[in-house]
């Protein structure tokens, strides 16, 4: 998830003040990862600097002088770019899954006992993810859904990499 383009898609629907944007990137793309207020104020910050958003005069209120952020037509533009393009598609060929196996069987030491452990930390991750699922609301499921299929397709090259192994080490060992 890119911050930058989140809160320009936010902005879009109507202008907003910092804390506005910070929580409902938070409610919306957060997760378990809230955006600290810091990085909110910084990136809209450098999305002005490069005409994508106009920051209004502060505004008083209850708390510090609030500023008000309108995205501009630039920035409608790179939104609808942004949404037209589809992400690269994952998973990619490079992960640490798989060099922490190659890695084991090339030093001696036991990938299958590597495998063991990711898989339990792999099923721990989906118990918690099925907990949200039910409790949630239905962006708490959606986002778990996408979590769960890549756990579970994790877990199915685990268990093909684990009937593996001794072939694997014959190739990588010298």
């Amino acid at each position: 998830m890119t911050v930058p383009m989140a809160l320009l898609g936010l902005l879009e629907r109507e202008p907003s003040h910092g804390y506005d944007l910070k929580r409902d990137y938070d409610a919306y793309f957060g997760r378990g990862k809230p955006l600290p207020f810091g990085q909110v104020y910084a990136t809209l910050g450098r999305l002005a600097r490069d005409g994508k958003v106009l920051v209004g005069e502060a505004e008083p209120g209850a708390g510090p002088d609030r500023k008000r952020y309108v995205i501009t037509e630039q920035g409608v533009s790179e939104v609808e770019a942004w949404l037209h393009e589809p992400v690269e598609p994952e998973p990619h060929l490079q992960t640490v899954l798989f060099v922490k196996v190659v890695l084991a069987l090339m030093s001696g030491r036991s990938a299958a006992g590597y495998l063991d452990r990711q898989r339990a930390a792999h099923l721990q991750r989906m118990r918690e993810l099925t907990a949200r699922k039910r409790t949630g609301g239905l962006v708490d499921a959606l986002l778990a859904d996408h979590g769960l299929f890549h756990l579970e397709a994790d877990l199915r090259w685990i268990e093909l990499t684990t009937a593996r192994l001794d072939a694997l080490a014959a190739v990588v060992r010298p």
